[in-house]
């Protein structure tokens, strides 16, 4: 068995958009389904979504509607057009608990039993400044808790390992919520510090097949505003300068409002100093290299999104640019890149190994040699329809010896390990049939089979019900 290595602190983790389950009022499941009955999920939320959606001028405030957090989504899980497939949070929380001296509450527990590992799950629906006040109130309960349970625990702080939007959220808890003097280390997977254009197009352009309802939903949430880009993302007219979305008049979707409450949710973090007054350590973890929208075209009352910014394609992990996942950094770089798409960035093998630097006073242990990744660039679709094609395309940069001919295989899970065809030039494709309805996770390799590289995520989606469920 592997030996578990040392852990003082209290350990939260927060999940991104999405990622917490919620019920409704009478305690009902109404956002939660995951992994095979992830499209069930989707249709079961469809129902419920015109009572979900959140009256205009909420603000920071809980709309009353009796919805709460149940914790987070345990499996593959993702609502596309509102947010990519992503995939759960349990595998993470399992390895933490492995490979480290943290444990979980039980549900045997006496009330005041100490854990130091925290899934805190929120109402992703609501604003990041709501939710980091209720974040405040968790971890001033468990931290107490886990400082009184030994003496030697009493100068215990709070290391928080964050994915996508829940980085905002501790980061708010932080900078402006009273959080700073209590938190060591704030270790974030793929969030957008300076927002993603996903949310902007999602707003602008429509959320999901028109049957479910979505997008109305969507424009009704704080926490989607507050992840439009916060840099000048838009081309309004050829040769003319980047425009912000909050500048920008006429788009339909967004609520001009929440743009820009939203500009000052980011101006409060930018100017903050408690961070660094008391020494809070951000790591910022990007994944790099793949297709990521970054800026957009207006075009009548859509956007078509581009992968430059200024004739540069900077990448990111598909979701997030680079240029907002980094940006909390040290002078703006990331602690660590990954080459990993944003869905998957908490369940990455080597991302994994990079975390016991920063969880953990023990010296690192010998793993055996390993040989070094090869970097890949992969393109393939969120989203299909059942009986489609699966087309998977991987490129090796250029700088990278052998990058012609290097062994890429892909597999969807429970199916058969596929050689990708080598279209000469660093280029690679492989075309998957027959995949089942519901969310796949297809691992790429490269060298031997059994090193998986990276994880691509896809919904197949039941024929007539629309590739963006």
């Amino acid at each position: 068995m592997t030996s578990r290595s040392r852990v003082d602190d209290l350990v939260v983790v927060v999940p991104g958009i999405l990622g917490s389950r919620l019920a409704d009022a009478d305690g009902h499941e109404v956002w939660g389904l995951s992994g095979r009955a992830l499209l069930r999920g989707i249709r079961t939320f469809g129902r419920s979504v015109k009572g979900l959606a959140l009256p205009p001028d909420l603000g920071d405030g809980h709309p009353g509607d009796g919805v709460r957090p149940l914790g987070p989504v345990r499996d593959l899980h993702g609502l596309l057009g509102i947010g990519t497939l992503v995939d759960g949070y349990d595998s993470l929380l399992d390895w933490l608990e492995r490979h480290f001296t943290l444990r979980r509450r039980r549900v045997t527990d006496e009330a005041d039993a100490p854990a130091n590992l925290i899934a805190f799950a929120y109402d992703w629906r609501l604003s990041c400044r709501y939710n980091a006040g209720r974040l405040a109130e968790r971890v001033a309960q468990e931290l107490g808790r886990w400082r009184a349970s030994a003496p030697e625990r009493a100068g215990a702080r709070v290391v928080f390992v964050c994915h996508s939007m829940g980085g905002l959220v501790a980061r708010h808890y932080v900078e402006r919520g009273g959080g700073a003097e209590t938190t060591r280390r704030v270790i974030t997977l793929g969030t957008p510090y300076r927002g993603s254009l996903d949310a902007l197009l999602h707003l602008v352009n429509g959320a999901g097949p028109a049957c479910f309802g979505l997008t109305a939903f969507a424009r009704s949430l704080p926490s989607l505003h507050q992840l439009v880009p916060d840099y000048a993302a838009l081309i309004t007219a050829p040769g003319e300068p980047l425009r912000y979305a909050r500048e920008v008049t006429g788009l339909p979707g967004a609520d001009a409002a929440l743009l820009k409450d939203a500009a000052r949710f980011h101006e409060a973090l930018r100017e903050s100093g408690a961070g660094t007054a008391y020494g809070v350590d951000y790591l910022p973890i990007s994944g790099v290299r793949q297709p990521t929208p970054t800026t957009a075209e207006v075009r009548g009352e859509r956007l078509t999104g581009l992968l430059t910014i200024n004739g540069t394609d900077e990448g990111g992990d598909g979701r997030v640019p680079l240029l907002s996942s980094a940006h909390a950094g040290a002078a703006g770089r990331p602690a660590y890149t990954p080459w990993e798409r944003h869905g998957s960035l908490q369940n990455n093998t080597a991302l994994r190994q990079a975390l016991h630097n920063w969880l953990t006073p023990d010296p690192p242990f010998h793993r055996g040699p390993e040989a070094p990744d090869i970097p890949l660039v992969v393109d393939a679709p969120d989203a299909i329809t059942r009986g489609e094609v699966y087309e998977l395309r991987a490129t090796v940069p250029p700088h990278i010896p052998g990058h012609d001919r290097v062994a890429v295989f892909a597999a969807a899970e429970g199916r058969p390990v596929r050689t990708l065809d080598n279209l000469g030039g660093g280029r690679y494709v492989a075309r998957l049939t027959g995949l089942s309805a519901g969310p796949h996770r297809v691992r790429v390799s490269t060298g031997n089979a059994g090193h998986v590289v990276m994880t691509a995520l896809v919904l197949v989606a039941e024929s007539g019900a629309g590739n963006g469920a």
